[in-house]
Parts: structure tokens; C-alpha cells; sequence
């Protein structure tokens, strides 16, 4: 499933996940995501389409 409102990401990734949603790991994760040279953000793009990268660098953006 892919979340598709900030809640129903951040239930998932701390519920399910088990990671803490931290200002710390949102920067980490943000410095990948916004590189678009990045393997791994080229990965999630191919597996989960640019709406889903942009909504999940909006919520991350959030924390």
C-alpha cells in the first residue's frame, strides 16, 4: 500500500517500520530525495513514480 496522506506514511513507518520519525532521519532522508542523481532516489522513483517521492519529500519536510 502506499500511503497516501502524511498520517498514514508516519503510521507506517513508525508502526510498522520501527523507525522513529526524527528531525534527525528526516534530514538524512532528505539529502538522498533530493538528489535526483542518487541511486537509491532513482530506485524508489522507478518503484514507486514521482508522486509518491515529492509527497514523501512534502512530509518529510513536515517532521
Amino acid at each position: 500500500m502506499i500511503a497516501q496522506s502524511f498520517e498514514e506514511w508516519k503510521h507506517c513507518i513508525e508502526n510498522d517500520c520501527k523507525i522513529k520519525l526524527t528531525k534527525e532521519f528526516a534530514k538524512k532522508r532528505l539529502s538522498v530525495y533530493l538528489n535526483r542523481k542518487e541511486t537509491e532516489t532513482q530506485k524508489f522513483i522507478s518503484l514507486y513514480g514521482e508522486q509518491h517521492l515529492e509527497n514523501i519529500i512534502k512530509w518529510l519536510k513536515l517532521i
